[in-house]
């Protein structure tokens, strides 16, 4: 599993004495820790879609971050954020593009906004900028 992963290259950075990746490393790991505390609860298990969601949002709440150290002008805090950043884009999969995104939506037969989302949801699940895919579907 992809978490498996991550807690490999955690212990790494710990043994590298690389505090910033491990930091941002630490953070996932503990939201993975939460989200299967959660689950258990449920009687469900945690899938790599679900810790891939967790890296989208970590990576989110860093470019929001790294934008008010910006504004700050607090150069150091920005580089910090934006090695953070790279450490943890590597586990994300590769996203579709705008064009393929395009050519998946006219394969549907039903071109409505709800069953292309829903579409998108079920078959290409942290694989794709949903924002993007309704930009393409209304653009059509």
């Amino acid at each position: 599993m992809l978490i498996d992963t991550i807690k490999k290259e955690n212990m790494l950075a710990l043994k590298e004495k690389n505090e910033n990746k491990r930091a941002v490393l630490s953070v996932i790991i503990n939201k993975y820790m939460l989200l299967v505390t959660e689950r258990r609860a449920h009687g469900e298990e945690v899938k790599d879609e679900d810790v891939i969601k967790i890296i989208s949002k970590t990576l989110k709440e860093l470019e929001e971050e790294k934008a008010s150290y910006v504004q700050a002008n607090r150069e150091e805090s920005v580089k910090k954020i934006e090695e953070q950043i790279s450490y943890i884009e590597g586990y994300l999969p590769r996203m579709m593009s705008e064009e393929e995104i395009k050519n998946e939506i006219l394969k549907l037969d039903d071109k409505s906004i709800p069953a292309v989302m829903k579409h998108f949801k079920t078959n290409f699940a942290g694989k794709c900028d949903m924002g993007l895919v309704n930009k393409v579907l209304r653009s059509l």
